[in-house]
């Protein structure tokens, strides 16, 4: 992944994680998985942990301990209704710069 891919995902990799949480809740290896299989194959496992961490921090998220098979119980996490109002703020954001950005390259060709 090149230098610029990885400065645009930082920004946004929080809003991915959130839109998957909007569908369902998960844990931390499930929603890497789930970003390697939608290709984005660079994310390492360590990069979502230290986002999730920051999320529940911040209140976005719900977390429950559920018993694993092997090892500790896994936190799952599910958008609550502050995450879900955060999420649509991200979408309206993220509307607003597509737009823009398009609008620079129609302007541009």
């Amino acid at each position: 992944m090149g230098r610029q891919m990885t400065e645009m995902l930082k920004g946004t990799l929080e809003g991915i994680v959130l839109a998957i949480l909007a569908g369902r809740p998960a844990y931390g290896y499930e929603i890497t998985a789930w970003l390697r299989e939608q290709g984005f194959s660079d994310i390492a496992e360590g990069t979502v942990y230290a986002l999730l961490v920051r999320i529940e921090q911040r209140g976005l998220v719900d977390v429950e301990r559920v018993p694993s098979e092997k090892g500790p119980p896994r936190k799952v996490y599910s958008l609550n209704a502050t995450g879900r109002a955060y999420l649509e703020e991200f979408f309206q954001t993220w509307g607003f710069l597509t737009d823009r950005i398009a609008h620079l390259k129609d302007k541009e060709t």
